[in-house]
């Protein structure tokens, strides 16, 4: 758990790399609605867009300034002068410079040196700041940085007046135990506040962002339902919840409005949510299993690991293959029909039968149906 209860500070980025996702494009109303839903939970900063990119993500950019949102509005820049000046001649607050730090990205990518890096990026810092803009400094690949070049570029954007360093794991080649060592050693090394910013690729986003923060890190970079570059980005969703059940950190977010935001960015962005997605998933909170449903009916937390409530989820109990007695005799009492333990031992025989048939679990009419045709079997015999 976290040996202190300060505040972490999210930055989402739904709108800058969530957008980044192949085949993802936000309509500029979209935008705003995004924009809007961030603001109401409580993200403290929301990385909006790259103005340099033209003149209809200009448009956009300024448009949330507009909104009069509380969340600081930042804008993605290159450490390029002239992008910069774009973005601020939108309004923003907040300016983010990246810039590659590592040998492999300097060499191949920008075809560059270290000192030029470094030179490329101290102007620009200092461009910004002269603007009045927040900044922060990203140093791309900074997982496969050297180290101590790594603590020569943070040293150097703090001097030229950086606000934070964004420590990037662009490909997500990091494990949370060798992040929680190198975030720690890096913060001891420099004097100043670190954001994380942490890709998916081998499905250690979420943990790695936790490592991080666990180890001195300030600022979290997230995105709704873990949208970004290739496999995606730590989910603001998944961050949060862990932080506080894990953690045992209150978020200082409105987490039951998570399901709701996760909806609308997945239609926003032509994505499905799927039921079994952690903490917003439908699934979550959903019980087949006669023990798990059993425990779940019994005493929620044996199967649960927080309230459904907590993120805009209702628990509920499926009838299917699985199921068990009490699931029968609980699911029929719903619709004002009583049943006693044997008789719904008879009837959970048709029920997994009819499951395996259509190879899913039955809606509850379905359910009702074979309670009425069986019923009426029971009734017909006796009778005879």
């Amino acid at each position: 758990m976290l040996k202190d209860a300060r505040k972490i500070i999210w930055v989402d980025t739904t709108l800058r790399d969530g957008e980044q996702t192949a085949g993802v494009v936000f309509a500029h109303e979209e935008k705003l609605r995004i924009a809007k839903l961030l603001d109401m939970v409580g993200v403290d900063q929301l990385e909006a867009g790259i103005p340099v990119m033209g003149e209809e993500e200009v448009r956009t950019m300024k448009a949330i300034v507009k909104l009069g949102l509380k969340a600081s509005i930042m804008a993605w820049n290159r450490a390029v002068i002239k992008d910069i000046a774009k973005s601020i001649s939108c309004g923003v607050d907040a300016v983010a410079i990246s810039i590659a730090t590592s040998d492999l990205h300097i060499q191949h990518k920008l075809r560059s040196t270290r000192e030029k890096v470094l030179e490329q990026m101290v102007k620009s810092v200092e461009f910004a700041k002269k603007e009045g803009m927040y900044v922060s400094v990203n140093a791309e690949d900074a997982s496969r940085t050297d180290f101590d070049f790594l603590v020569k570029f943070g040293t150097l954007a703090k001097q030229a007046g950086a606000d934070r360093l964004r420590f990037c794991d662009t490909i997500g080649k990091l494990d949370p135990f060798t992040t929680y060592e190198r975030v720690k050693k890096l913060k001891e090394k420099l004097d100043m506040d670190i954001e994380m910013h942490t890709h998916n690729d081998f499905g250690m986003a979420t943990a790695n962002a936790l490592a991080g923060i666990r180890a001195g890190a300030t600022h979290v970079g997230v995105t709704v339902n873990g949208l970004g570059e290739r496999a995606g980005n730590a989910a603001l969703e998944e961050v949060a919840m862990a932080l506080k059940h894990i953690e045992g950190q209150d978020p200082g977010l409105k987490t039951e409005m998570f399901r709701e935001l996760c909806e609308y960015v997945a239609r926003a962005s032509g994505r499905t949510l799927p039921a079994w997605k952690a903490v917003v998933g439908t699934n979550m909170f959903a019980h087949e299993s006669g023990i798990h449903a059993d425990g779940a009916l019994k005493h929620p937390e044996t199967y649960e690991v927080f309230n459904p409530a907590e993120v805009g989820l209702e628990r509920r109990i499926v009838v299917g293959k699985h199921s068990g007695t009490a699931t029968i005799v609980n699911k029929l009492a719903e619709y004002g029909y009583q049943i006693n333990k044997e008789d719904a031992q008879e009837l959970l025989k048709k029920v997994r039968a009819t499951a395996v048939s259509l190879k899913r679990s039955l809606t509850d009419k379905e359910l009702l149906f074979l309670y009425h045709d069986w019923n009426a079997e029971r009734i017909e015999l006796g009778a005879s």
